[in-house]
């Protein structure tokens, strides 16, 4: 299974603001920091602070920060709720036209390996993930 550039995104700007502890921070330095566009990073942390991982202080003196610890920033938790779907193959679709759908166990199978990978990543924390690194 390969993330959406999306869920990519999100994890990047969850690790950034985790290593850089309370700061405030501005949506450019983390685009200029991974080479990503301001444009998407900004609809990525839009998506972040409704769904309450980030705080985001306007104005002068302004920027966003991580909301909790990073401790208790679930990976699979956010990855659930940044990818668009988890379809694999047709048949996970709800418009699925695959003939095969009734007679084949390929689905199964998929779907297994599918809760296994979320089950790895429900294993890790932000914490576990960030840099060691502080960027500058």
């Amino acid at each position: 299974m390969k993330l959406t550039l999306y869920t990519d995104y999100s994890l990047r700007v969850l690790m950034y603001l985790g290593m850089r502890d309370e700061e405030k921070i501005q949506i450019d330095e983390i685009a200029g920091y991974y080479n990503i566009s301001r444009n998407h990073l900004t609809k990525v942390v839009h998506h972040l602070a409704k769904l309450g991982y980030i705080k985001t202080v306007r104005g002068r003196g302004g920027g966003i920060m991580l909301n909790y610890r990073p401790e208790a920033v679930n990976i699979g938790e956010v990855v659930r709720q940044t990818e668009d779907n988890f379809h694999m193959a047709e048949c996970f679709s709800e418009g699925n036209e695959c003939v095969l759908t009734p007679v084949c166990g390929l689905r199964f199978v998929l779907n297994d390996a599918l809760k296994a990978y979320l089950e790895v990543l429900d294993k890790y924390t932000l914490q576990d993930i960030i840099p060691k690194a502080i960027p500058r």
